[in-house]
């Protein structure tokens, strides 16, 4: 049973360890998946990292003779049942990387078919159930979707962490209605390395900030920057902190409405953030059609001038943050958001710089962490496996709003006081 503190609430949070093995024999076991993956116009899913991070907890059901349930959204479906955002490619990528298990997909979540596809169910079967997001009660947390739902199995699972920070039928309302609810693997290891680095990071603490929103990062950066030792900025987001300490940006994206906010901070932790000296720069706009063939791109340091625009951190940058970064003292390092356009190969160095420096610091005895889809994409660019980090998240929103100490309803639902 792991203590958590989230907000105003403490108490303990019952994992799927924490239950007598007779808890799951031969009974349905509801658990709630992130298998919002990209899927391309012939079915086939790009990045399956969230997929393979619950075959453990799906692993640890079935050969407890659970009959298991998975049920997931994918994309953001205009009405109805949209073929584009079946879940039925996802059934058969898990059934090819499940061990043992083949996983079983039915085309809807609620009604007959689906009761009559579980009602024939044997011990240690998988069941996919069809998109939730083709039922629009899902996003309104319907208490009547939710009791279809509930009614579906004995044992609720949330083993979906990057969408727990919601308030959907799924993930609140249909778990308030078991009596046994508890956390999967994947959800628990999050909670136990993201409480690590907003509690008691392992000192050195060094955040390494990139992306272009500052919006989602503002919660986290408040709670963070007290305990960090470090804060190494980049990607469009450092274009804001420069311009608030009045160096010329050009064209650079600016969120001229958290300004004030950057200058505050500027003011109070100055002495710990660093800010690129260089930058890559380009005409180029990212909008264009283009694939990069015609784009031109120069290294400049200190001002941008009117008409450029900064794509990635320049070359003497990047020398700073990786060195930084892969100092010899182990310590703690969290990165959220690519340090450019890394998409392009011309805006891509100082990024992949940064991933090689993080799988650096993990083999001199770091504590390395990553968060957002971006930031897991970049790795894979620079060649860096999963297996050189300590950890990447599954949550983009959802690891900032926990770092924030926002409420997250899909934890606080399973808490037991």
């Amino acid at each position: 049973m792991k203590e958590f503190e989230q907000g105003n609430n403490k108490g303990f949070l019952q994992t799927v360890l924490d239950l007598n093995d007779l808890a799951y024999y031969g009974k349905k076991v509801l658990m709630r998946v992130d298998f919002n993956v990209s899927i391309d116009s012939d079915g086939i899913i790009g990045e399956d990292y969230r997929i393979r991070m619950t075959i453990p907890t799906m692993d640890y059901l079935t050969k407890r003779g659970a009959k298991l349930i998975l049920m997931s959204h994918l994309g953001r479906p205009a009405s109805g049942h949209d073929r584009h955002y079946s879940l039925e490619p996802v059934a058969k990528r898990l059934s090819e990387i499940m061990a043992v298990n083949k996983v079983r997909f039915v085309d809807d979540c609620i009604g007959p078919a689906v009761q009559k596809q579980i009602d024939q169910m044997n011990m240690g079967e998988i069941l996919l159930l069809e998109n939730l997001r083709f039922h629009k009660e899902e996003e309104l947390n319907d208490s009547d979707f939710a009791k279809k739902l509930a009614s579906l199995a004995d044992v609720y699972v949330n083993d979906a962490f990057s969408t727990s920070h919601r308030r959907h039928s799924s993930i609140y309302g249909t778990p308030k209605l078991f009596d046994i609810k508890v956390a999967g693997l994947n959800l628990k290891k999050e909670l136990e390395y993201l409480s690590m680095i907003r509690e008691t990071p392992v000192k050195p603490f060094t955040l390494v900030i990139g992306g272009v929103k500052i919006t989602d990062k503002i919660g986290a950066l408040e709670k963070l920057l007290p305990k960090a030792d470090n804060l190494l900025v980049g990607g469009a987001t450092a274009y804001t902190f420069l311009k608030a300490k009045g160096i010329k940006t050009g064209n650079s994206p600016i969120d001229h409405e958290h300004l004030s906010w950057v200058t505050n901070a500027l003011s109070k932790y100055n002495d710990k953030i660093a800010l690129p000296t260089d930058h890559v720069v380009s005409t180029f706009s990212p909008g264009s059609p283009s694939n990069g063939s015609s784009i031109s791109a120069s290294l400049m340091k200190g001002d941008i001038p009117d008409g450029m625009v900064g794509f990635d951190i320049g070359i003497e940058t990047s020398q700073l943050y990786s060195s930084q970064i892969s100092a010899k003292n182990a310590g703690t390092i969290f990165w959220v958001g690519p340090m450019g356009l890394f998409e392009v190969g011309l805006f891509s160095n100082g990024t992949i710089n940064v991933a090689k420096s993080m799988a650096l610091a993990f083999w001199r005895g770091s504590n390395t962490l990553i968060g957002g889809g971006d930031t897991l994409e970049a790795i894979k660019r620079a060649r860096v496996s999963e297996a050189e980090v300590t950890h990447v998240s599954t949550g983009g929103g959802a690891t900032l709003k926990f770092l924030a100490g926002n409420e997250m309803p899909g934890i606080e639902v399973l808490n037991r006081i």
